[in-house]
């Protein structure tokens, strides 16, 4: 396998050069300005795990910044690579924090998130239209799972949880739409998936710190 090969997936690129994709490039200033954003809300309020998300997400933004430059499979890999270590992290957080599981326990969560991605990974791609975006669809179910465990105990966080996973769907969507409106709008969609996953993202870390500061309200 040529690592460095150009790849075409996006409806926007139009050859191998650097600003084939200036848009698709462009809005990935929104992973790091949520990223950013997210960073001064959290710094100095003992959250370690959400100063690193954080990290994580400003890394997203340059990964995906590559690779829509630089069309390859290893720029592909530095796109995807960070968005499953948020993801990983997330899981940790969340059925640590939210779900009040033990240390050990939210590490199993962790492993057994790839399971079950192997598992329904292969189930969304029987969806008509979905094509690669089926790799993400896991996710958003998965944060419905966890609002659904969290709804009793806590409602509100549950409910950002549901509201962070339905900006996820509209997100996927237009990843989806891409390449088939590409015909009749030439810019294609892909850019709306940067921009939505950016205020997604930046909206899981808004939820985990609000969870944690009600936590701390309440003495839990």
């Amino acid at each position: 396998m040529d690592w460095w090969a150009a790849v075409d997936g996006y409806c926007e690129r139009t050859g191998p050069e650097y600003w084939s994709e200036p848009v698709n490039a462009l809005t990935n200033l929104a992973f790091v300005l949520a990223a950013l954003v997210m960073w001064r809300r959290v710094r100095g309020q003992g959250m370690p795990v959400a100063v690193a998300l954080c990290a994580v997400l400003a890394v997203i933004g340059v990964g995906s910044w590559l690779f829509h430059t630089h069309a390859n499979r290893a720029t592909g890999l530095m796109d995807v690579l960070p968005i499953v270590v948020f993801v990983l992290i997330y899981i940790f957080a969340a059925s640590r924090d939210i779900l009040g599981m033990k240390g050990w326990q939210a590490g199993v969560a962790v492993v057994a998130f790839f399971p079950y991605a192997a598992a329904t990974i292969p189930l969304f791609r029987l969806i008509p239209g979905i094509g690669s975006s089926a790799a993400y669809v896991p996710v958003p179910v998965l944060i419905v799972i966890y609002a659904a465990l969290a709804a009793r105990r806590h409602p509100a966080t549950a409910l950002n949880l549901f509201l962070g996973a339905a900006i996820l769907a509209v997100s996927l969507t237009f990843r989806s739409l891409d390449m088939p409106v590409c015909g009749g709008f030439p810019l294609g969609t892909h850019f709306l998936w940067h921009l939505l996953n950016g205020l997604m993202l930046g909206w899981m870390i808004e939820t985990y710190r609000r969870h944690l500061l009600a936590s701390r309200a309440a003495g839990g």
